[in-house]
């Protein structure tokens, strides 16, 4: 892991500021001597930036985005508990982790630090900016406020706009974190209980009715207790317990909520996406229930240059994560017949 020191005042999107901050990233693979074979991968929620570690479907070695030929660079979010600045992070002001007294930052900021980072890299341009659900609301933003830098997007359960039924899991979430007794506390450990009971509700709309049904109904009609998809949401709980903060993710809901291209922009999502031209690939998952394909299919509405393509799954929202084979699959042809345009355009940006 690298770190990336930002050492000015860092002035947020709500108009607090943060003294200085820290980004966490990864590199992999070799930059070309064109500098023509960036990808940079925007992570979602509760990832981090060893985007091999978590996307081993899509990226690494003889994968569709592969070290051999590209430039990977992946990134922490702001907010995170992942190396980025975050509420476990020191306050230079008061030598103390900020907790719970963080300010809020919004996905707007995150690409603020994301742009800072990639100056520091000396990178001019990204031939292929790509991410998944949180992942995509930093790559339309990105693609949006630097539309010379990104020149072919890759979007995956996403939307242009952070959705009613979004902010209101996040809400039920928030609420479970609050109600955790040691919430507020100045402790990492704060609001553990909270975070476990709000990563049960999170599961059940990564996944969905189907693939529950199919993978944790129990065999025996004659039980009273101990369900099969009782004790796989427990364990998913507690999953995160271990390897997550608290008030992180409460944070990080917060910037969720936060997620709207047109605000400040006239109002109109769809003014908005249309200018953002760069070549776009779309894909949703026939089944996700927290980013449902009317979203996608929003998307390719109205951005000018993208196709859409829909895989017909079973496994929700995490659809974007598991289904990495028909992913790949979508991203080769794709990106073969984008590259084909470009050179018979004079504008041959081959990797």
């Amino acid at each position: 892991m690298n770190y990336f020191q930002y050492t000015q005042p860092f002035l947020l999107e709500g108009g607090q500021t943060l003294p200085e901050i820290t980004i966490a990233y990864h590199t992999f693979g070799q930059l070309n001597a064109k500098k023509s074979n960036v990808v940079w991968i925007c992570h979602a929620l509760t990832a981090n930036s060893n985007v091999l570690d978590w996307w081993d479907g899509i990226v690494g070695e003889s994968k569709v985005i592969d070290p051999e030929k590209h430039f990977i660079v992946c990134a922490n979010i702001l907010g995170s508990c992942y190396g980025s600045t975050g509420p476990l992070s020191i306050n230079p002001e008061t030598q103390q982790p900020y907790y719970n007294t963080f300010p809020q930052v919004t996905i707007r900021d995150m690409v603020k630090a994301h742009k800072l980072l990639r100056e520091h890299l000396g990178l001019e341009k990204i031939h292929i900016l790509g991410g998944g659900s949180c992942g995509g609301y930093q790559v339309l933003e990105w693609a949006y406020t630097e539309p010379d830098v990104a020149e072919n997007l890759f979007l995956l359960a996403t939307s242009a706009a952070e959705s009613t039924w979004g902010i209101g899991i996040h809400t039920t979430q928030r609420l479970m974190l609050e109600a955790d007794g040691t919430w507020g506390e100045p402790s990492p450990a704060a609001g553990s209980k909270g975070l476990k009971a709000a990563r049960a509700l999170g599961i059940l709309t990564y996944r969905n009715y189907q693939i529950l049904a199919q993978n944790q109904t129990d065999p025996d009609p004659e039980k009273l207790d101990n369900y099969r998809v009782s004790s796989y949401l427990n364990y998913q709980g507690d999953k995160l317990v271990a390897r997550f903060n608290a008030y992180s993710y409460w944070f990080l809901t917060k910037a969720l909520d936060s997620h709207h291209l047109a605000r400040g922009r006239g109002g109109r999502l769809e003014a908005v996406l249309e200018k953002i031209a760069q070549k776009t690939l779309v894909i949703g998952i026939s089944s996700d229930i927290l980013c449902p394909v009317q979203e996608q299919q929003f998307l390719a509405q109205h951005l000018p240059n993208s196709t859409y393509v829909e895989i017909d799954s079973n496994y929700g929202h995490d659809g974007f994560i598991i289904e990495g084979e028909e992913i790949s699959r979508h991203f080769t042809s794709w990106l073969a017949e984008v590259e084909k345009r470009n050179s018979v355009s004079g504008k041959f940006l081959s990797v």
